[in-house]
Formats: structure tokens, C-alpha cells, sequence
């Protein structure tokens, strides 16, 4: 859970590794949800908290504190990651959590990043399968200079080994033509939106 706007979703399931990313632990608090690990340097969040579950970091470092937070769970062996908190407010955090679900793809692991009413995800020389409930738009982005090998069935505007570029949105509103869509790419990172 991150500092930036929720809107709600957030259901922890066992075995799920709740991370408070920052101003998160203010969120989670609101919530009623205790965090099993506390990460940030705690410039968004009411006060600083203390205790073995703490990880201060410097407010000066290289990772943003959401970054810190998927590295700590890609530590402890987790692919699959939700990031709430993470869109809305400052713009520039929104992107640099789009760059984290590209960071997670490129190692093999799988992020979503949810805001109000769309989740974002990352595929990188891989296949996504979407099962369309409830998604009014889907949009498919090169986050690569150039992703080749770009394969999308089961919407209305479909590709076959295309190469498509982040300089030209040509992946913008696309919709579903059947219940499920499959999004693959042979060589590159699509970010992939998809809209209620």
C-alpha cells in the first residue's frame, strides 16, 4: 500500500505479504490492516513508526519507496504483486510505479497497479491472458523503444507479429470481442491498461 489516492479493493488474503510502502502505514491504519512490513523514509506519512518491522531508509537514495517495497518482496520469493496507493496525486509517482510494473516484468514477476476504476500491468517477452469482466477498454503500450513479435486476440483491434514503438500510441481504446483477450510480445515490455 502506497501513499498516492485509493480507491478501494484492498483484501489481503493469507499468505498475502502486506507491505506498507511510506505514508501507506496511514492508509492500512484507516483500514483496520496491519502491515507485516513497514518501508519508507516517512516524508508522506503522519509519523514515523518504530518497531521490528520497520525499514527506515534515507531520504536521499536512488529507489522510490514503493521501488524498495517490491524489492523487499521479490527478496522474500513473491511474483505476483497489487500496488494500491499508487496512482493519483503526483503524477511523476504514477509514472515511476508504471516503470516498477515494467522493473517486476523483466524479472519474471507480475505487478498490478489499480487506481480509479483501471489497473495497469507489464507483460516482457511473454503472454498475458485477460478475462474480460467488466473492462470497457483495453490499452496496450510499448514501454521498449520498439517491442517486436506483438501478438493481441479477442479484441476488436488485433495485431500478428507486429513491432510497435513508446512513440506512437497505436495501442490507445481498444475493446473485447470475446470473453478473453490474450496480449504477447517476443521481445520488448508492453504496459498494458485496462479500463472499467
Amino acid at each position: 500500500m502506497g501513499a498516492g489516492e485509493y480507491f478501494g479493493g484492498f483484501e489481503p488474503a493469507p499468505g498475502d505479504l502486506v507491505i506498507a510502502a511510506d505514508g501507506g502505514i496511514d492508509r492500512l491504519a484507516q483500514l483496520g490492516i496491519e502491515p507485516d512490513i513497514i518501508i519508507g523514509d516517512f516524508d508522506s506519512a503522519k509519523t514515523t513508526p518504530s518497531g521490528g518491522n520497520v525499514i527506515l531508509l534515507p531520504r536521499e537514495k536512488d529507489d522510490t519507496d514503493t521501488l524498495a517495497a517490491v524489492r523487499y518482496g521479490l527478496g522474500d520469493g513473491f511474483t505476483d504483486f497489487g500496488i494500491w496507493g499508487g496512482t493519483g496525486g503526483r503524477a511523476d509517482h504514477t509514472a515511476a510505479n508504471i516503470q516498477t510494473l515494467a522493473f517486476l516484468s523483466k524479472r519474471g514477476a507480475r505487478g498490478h497497479l489499480y487506481g480509479d476504476r483501471y489497473k495497469i500491468t507489464a507483460v516482457t517477452d511473454g503472454t498475458v491472458t485477460i478475462v474480460n469482466t467488466g473492462v470497457r477498454h483495453v490499452s496496450v503500450f510499448s514501454h521498449s523503444d520498439v517491442s517486436r513479435g506483438v501478438c493481441i486476440s479477442g479484441l476488436f483491434y488485433c495485431l500478428d507479429n507486429a513491432s510497435i514503438t513508446n512513440t506512437f500510441p497505436i495501442g490507445v481504446s481498444n475493446r473485447f470481442t470475446a470473453p478473453e483477450a490474450s496480449i504477447s510480445v517476443r521481445d520488448g515490455t508492453l504496459i498494458i491498461y485496462l479500463q472499467a
